[in-house]
């Protein structure tokens, strides 16, 4: 039978995650969550539907606040100002106080746009991640970070605000479709790239599980992704230093999502974004001196043993991405900065990056 794996997340509001097969019909945790009488529950349109009736059935069992349900379309676009001016509405509407609970069922959409709605609401209500895919579950539902698009890039407009627990239920992820697992698994393998190399030698080893929602090798994969963020967050919880690391390929990845319109019309997800950009980090990597290319050849297989395509999408200019790329918020006044590898398991920052170098490997 599979275990729950639950740990803690230290900090200025310490909290836990747990991650295990059930935990949206668990109305005894769920509701301990909630503080007040007002609870708003948001979901998206795809989400909603095969997993909103569990939460609501298992808080009234419990005699909680019936929460109020606000769908949101799927997709990234939603991830906006319209998007979060409307949840604001919503908690207007139901004259939330300070109390009140926002529950975030979904993936990172759901949870960046609920979140900086709750970040925002009277200065700050409790939030409760319900992350439904892998992606969420081992990133975005983590660390407090909260935030919407604007045209100009990915995630310019946010706030920093922790929940009150996170709940990763593994059997959400069997109504996940395979592209959305396989681009959550980038971000698992994102870990054993920056902080535990050994990791990559699991994932490989379970690869196969991992892609047939094995309940005990996701839970596994999803504590062990936890663990790490977990302890990066809280050495450095506003993203001063150490933290960034965590955008390891994400430079390359939000300029390639944000040339793309960010999913739409055949572009890649987040997650197939960020599997291209950790690649094309490691062979800057490689270009500057700083690691074999072996490691980034290893790295390749095993994210196209996942079933990730590596490779950067046709038809992009690489001038454009440069150009989006001087956007990230890793880039300061002294030029690009990026997150880099001294080989796998040992990421680290490096500023002053020439825009030769990166022009060279797009």
């Amino acid at each position: 039978m599979s275990t729950v794996r639950s740990l803690r997340v230290e900090g200025e509001r310490p909290y836990d995650i747990h991650a295990g097969p059930g935990l949206l019909d668990d109305g005894a945790a769920l509701a301990a969550q909630v503080r007040g009488r007002h609870v708003l529950l948001v979901s998206d349109a795809n989400v909603a539907p095969l997993h909103a009736g569990r939460v609501l059935e298992a808080l009234a069992a419990q005699g909680a606040p019936r929460p109020r349900l606000a769908t949101l379309p799927a997709g990234e676009a939603a991830k906006s100002l319209d998007g979060f001016a409307a949840l604001l509405q919503e908690l207007a509407a139901m004259g939330a106080t300070r109390d009140a609970c926002v529950f975030a069922l979904g993936g990172g959409v759901v949870g960046d746009l609920a979140g900086f709605a709750a970040a925002c609401w009277m200065r700050g209500i409790d939030l409760v991640q319900l992350p439904t895919t892998l992606l969420a579950m081992v990133d975005s539902s983590v660390g407090g970070k909260t935030a919407i698009d604007l045209p100009q890039g990915k995630n310019l407009v946010g706030a920093f605000h922790s929940p009150r627990a996170v709940f990763a239920d593994t059997g959400t992820l069997r109504t996940l479709p395979d592209r959305e697992l396989r681009a959550g698994l980038a971000e698992v393998a994102k870990y054993g790239a920056i902080i535990d190399a050994p990791f990559l030698d699991w994932l490989d080893a379970n690869a196969a599980a991992l892609l047939a929602r094995d309940d005990d090798a996701l839970a596994d994969a999803i504590a062990r992704s936890c663990a790490h963020k977990a302890a990066i967050v809280a050495r450095d919880p506003r993203e001063h230093g150490e933290r960034a690391l965590l955008n390891f390929g994400h430079t390359f990845a939000h300029a390639i999502e944000a040339e793309q319109g960010y999913a739409g019309n055949g572009a890649l997800n987040h997650g197939e974004a960020v599997a291209v950009g950790m690649v094309l980090a490691a062979r800057l990597s490689h270009a500057l001196g700083l690691a074999p290319d072996t490691d980034a050849d290893r790295l390749r297989r095993l994210l196209e043993r996942l079933g990730l395509d590596t490779r950067l999408p046709a038809g992009l200019d690489p001038q454009a991405l440069l150009a989006r790329t001087r956007l990230d918020k890793k880039a300061t006044a002294d030029g690009l900065r990026f997150v880099l590898w001294d080989g796998a398991g040992r990421a680290r920052i490096v500023a002053g990056v020439p825009d030769e170098a990166v022009l060279a490997v797009l």
